[in-house]
Formats: structure tokens, C-alpha cells, sequence
């Protein structure tokens, strides 16, 4: 069964260079859409859970430096 994401990318390559940028444009905004209420609610929760967490001396926070390197050392 052919890959659809491979078959409209090798469409989008025929594409003059213009036209490419316009489809990536377009294709990175359908990703920047506004959250809904129920989103914004869940994200405020969350926020709200784990500044609490963290007044209370809960957990454990990481360096700049110690975060970088983990996450080079998973996907280098």
C-alpha cells in the first residue's frame, strides 16, 4: 500500500520553489491553530498542579545544561 505522506511530498517537490514555500506556509499554519477552552482549561490545571507541587518542595528541578545534554544524549 503506498505511503500517502510520501506520495504528496514527492508532488509537493515538483512544485517551483514558490509554490513550495506557499505549501509549507500553509502547511506549518494548520499546526499554529488557536487551543479550544477545553485545551486552555487543561494546560491552566496542569500549570496550576505543578506550581503547587513545586511550593511544596515536590519534584525536582533540572539546569538548562542538564536538560540539553539528556535530551542530546536521547536524540542526538
Amino acid at each position: 500500500m503506498p505511503d500517502r505522506v510520501e506520495e504528496l511530498a514527492a508532488q509537493g517537490f515538483s512544485l517551483p520553489p514558490a509554490e513550495r514555500v506557499r505549501l509549507l506556509d500553509l502547511l506549518l499554519d494548520s499546526l499554529n491553530q488557536p487551543r479550544s477552552d477545553a485545551e486552555d482549561e487543561t494546560l491552566k490545571l496542569e500549570i496550576a498542579r505543578r506550581v503547587a507541587a513545586h511550593e511544596r518542595g515536590e519534584g525536582r528541578l533540572y539546569e538548562m545544561d542538564e536538560v540539553l545534554a539528556e535530551a542530546a544524549r536521547i536524540a542526538p
